[in-house]
């Protein structure tokens, strides 16, 4: 869940036994991986699954760059200059190689659909002896991989594509903040020392296609060290923003390769209804944000700094204008809606296949696509069933982030009740209720009272905070 910057650190949750077992149990997920697929992983990880050629990349100084303790790494990148503008090498994982079509595995990544992240442990789509080993880009391993070569312009414009399997050897495993940090410093690991100049330019290129981004900082549940939990702000450093670019430019890529065949699957958003922009203009108008009438969102929104507070109220609000999030199946001709308006172009996932069902399934049409061959049988017999297995998913990922975040409030502020906090209106409904932010601990919660309006500052009363139906209520102080 995404929410505003505030002051950093939180509260934390001390009680013993506090844990995220009861989520799990409402929400019907699985504890374990079905013995008939482990023993498949077992088999696979030791000889195989037969994929075709693939050619020795493992001269190149792959890096990976994650969160810090990330074992499931999708994606190897490498950055280099050409004479005229950039070369990037963008190794994903070739899970493939270990999913023998129509197994155990296969049925129950099938079921799954995608990686589930909770602050007491995962719930992985495929078995961790797969997803954080064998399959895993983990350094100064030999692993299978689909290989992306792309080729950029001095616009960062892509000019040529290529994409191979082949065996790769990552040479270090990077984090977010570590590659921050050396970046400022001036000393980056080479392999990526030419992100920063290909992010920017990916970046700008993002506002001239109209992409929708909202760059707010992520809501996060976190261990205190003691046993218990704690809330806090995660903003979005510049750097992720870069490495993200790379996975977007190649899901576009994937995205142009699909629709020049015919044949694929795209992750799809609709294009906001005017009456929508309209609207998002109107509440700025009303926050006195500054919006010209021949300035399109996407220029608009890059241009708010959301740690002010009528900024954020305007970012908040801005979630209206990405709604409809799907999947669109091809396979006779280009579809007719084929845009993904937060990215402002046709998109299809194919960079996180250890975590994302779908990506499986779009590499191999683009590796068909590549080399000018038919679309494995496996994949043309399930690509009809992918919307709504991804769809199923989603919703699942969506009902256990929110259902995590919803717990730790409640627990962080179950002894605050009747306590005051300075807080951020971001949405009022007639003005006599709505949601509010409070930066310490950072919590958005539903409010009640009267005068509320979008982006006010306001004091407000903690009212209600109940573990055991996950809510938290304030009013107006």
């Amino acid at each position: 869940m995404a929410a505003p910057e505030g002051p950093p650190g939180g509260i934390g949750v001390t009680a013993a036994a506090q844990d995220f077992s009861a989520i799990r149990d409402e929400l019907g997920l699985p504890a374990d991986y079905p013995s008939a697929a482990l023993a498949e992983v077992e088999q696979t990880v030791a000889q195989p699954v037969r994929t075709g050629p693939r050619v020795d990349a493992t001269d190149l100084p792959l890096v990976t760059v994650d969160p810090p303790g990330a074992k499931d790494l999708d994606q190897a990148v490498l950055v280099r200059r050409r004479r005229r503008g950039y070369r990037i090498h963008y190794a994903i994982a070739d899970v493939a190689a270990f999913v023998p079509p129509g197994g155990a595995l296969d049925g129950e990544a099938r079921r799954r659909g995608q990686t589930l992240y909770l602050p007491d442990g995962n719930v992985p789509l495929h078995p961790t002896r797969l997803s954080e080993d064998a399959a895993s880009l983990l350094p100064g391993q030999v692993r299978p991989a689909v290989l992306w070569t792309i080729d950029l312009d001095p616009d960062g414009l892509p000019e040529r594509v290529d994409l191979r399997r082949a065996l790769v050897r990552s040479v270090a495993q990077l984090d977010y903040e570590g590659v921050q940090r050396a970046l400022e410093l001036g000393v980056p690991h080479p392999s990526i020392a030419l992100l920063p100049d290909v992010g920017r330019l990916r970046r700008e290129q993002a506002v001239r296609r109209g992409a929708i981004e909202l760059g707010l900082p992520e809501q996060q549940v976190e261990s205190d060290g003691t046993g218990g939990w704690r809330l806090v702000l995660r903003p979005r450093l510049v750097v992720e923003e870069w490495n993200a670019e790379v996975s977007l430019l190649t899901g576009m890529c994937a995205a142009e390769m699909m629709l020049s065949a015919g044949i694929g699957v795209l992750r799809t958003v609709p294009d906001p209804e005017p009456e929508t922009v309209a609207g998002l203009r109107r509440s700025a108008a009303r926050l006195g944000v500054e919006w010209p009438v021949d300035l399109p969102p996407a220029v608009a929104l890059a241009g708010l700094d959301p740690v002010r507070p009528e900024a954020l109220a305007v970012h908040v609000a801005a979630t209206r204008l990405l709604r409809g999030a799907g999947y669109t199946v091809f396979g006779d001709g280009a579809p007719e809606k084929a845009e993904h308006a937060g990215i402002g172009a046709s998109y299809a996932h194919v960079t996180a296949p250890l975590r994302r069902l779908v990506d499986r399934y779009s590499t191999e049409v683009c590796l068909a696509v590549a080399r000018d061959r038919q679309v494995p049988g496996w994949v043309l017999d399930s690509l009809a069933e992918l919307p709504s297995a991804m769809g199923s998913s989603d919703r699942v990922a969506g009902q256990v982030e929110r259902a995590c975040i919803a717990q730790a409030q409640a627990w962080s502020l179950v002894s605050r009740v009747g306590e005051e906090f300075p807080a951020t209106v971001l949405r009022a409904a007639n003005g006599v209720a709505g949601e509010v932010f409070v930066a310490a601990p950072p919590v958005i919660a539903r409010c009640t009272g009267d005068g509320l309006g979008e982006g006010q500052q306001v004091r407000v009363r903690l009212v209600v905070a109940d573990p055991g139906r996950r809510e938290v209520v304030f009013e107006v102080a």
